[in-house]
């Protein structure tokens, strides 16, 4: 599982584009915040920006912006810009270019804590989405739009190899060149079973 791995950085400042992070268990427990994610994701897509800055954004109080900094901070995933701001504005930027977690390798409370945060937060960008983007995509770009979803019959192994295709095209289109007219898109891949065995 990766988030915030398909742009690149616009800002000198910002996480080097090769950088990848592989989520350890004090990183996802961090991250199993919907809005520590958020606050990740643009800090990493838009560059470094005060917790004023990133309060006004997600319409948080400054307070809990600058708590939520801290603890990503403290996890390893953000640090203090000590090029920019003074002491009343602290600047932050983040680390690395995309994270990446594995279930197989880190299950247990926090990967599912971890993984929960991460659909919230592709569930509200889906929701974003269809209340101010869609009604104002120019005809061209949306006669392009997907949102689909699609039911298939598969084992654990099947899965698997189904997200690995998956990652794979998304891959090669992320890390070449943009061509003259590209503008950023999100690709979201959720692959999970809907079986109601597995729900309560």
């Amino acid at each position: 599982m990766r988030e915030a791995d398909d742009y690149r950085p616009r800002d000198p400042h910002g996480p080097p584009a090769e950088a990848e992070f592989t989520l350890d268990t004090a990183a996802l427990r961090v991250l199993a915040h919907p809005v520590r994610l958020a606050l990740l994701d643009d800090l990493r897509r838009q560059g470094p920006a005060t917790a004023r800055q990133l309060a006004r954004r997600f319409e948080l109080d400054s307070g809990a912006a600058s708590y939520h900094l801290r603890r990503l901070a403290a996890g390893g995933l953000i640090e203090e810009d000590t090029e920019r701001g003074n002491r009343r504005d602290r600047w932050w930027r983040a680390l690395h270019r995309a994270s990446q977690h594995d279930p197989a390798e880190r299950g247990g409370p926090e990967g599912r804590a971890y993984t929960r945060a991460v659909a919230l937060a592709a569930a509200d960008r889906l929701r974003t989405a269809a209340v101010r983007v869609v009604p104002a995509l120019p005809d061209d770009w949306f006669a392009v739009t997907a949102f689909s979803d699609f039911d298939v019959r598969v084992t654990p192994d099947e899965l698997h190899a189904l997200k690995s295709e998956l990652h794979a095209v998304v891959t090669r289109y992320r890390d070449r060149e943009p061509t003259p007219g590209a503008a950023r898109a999100t690709v979201q891949i959720q692959a999970f079973p809907t079986d109601e065995t597995f729900g309560s």
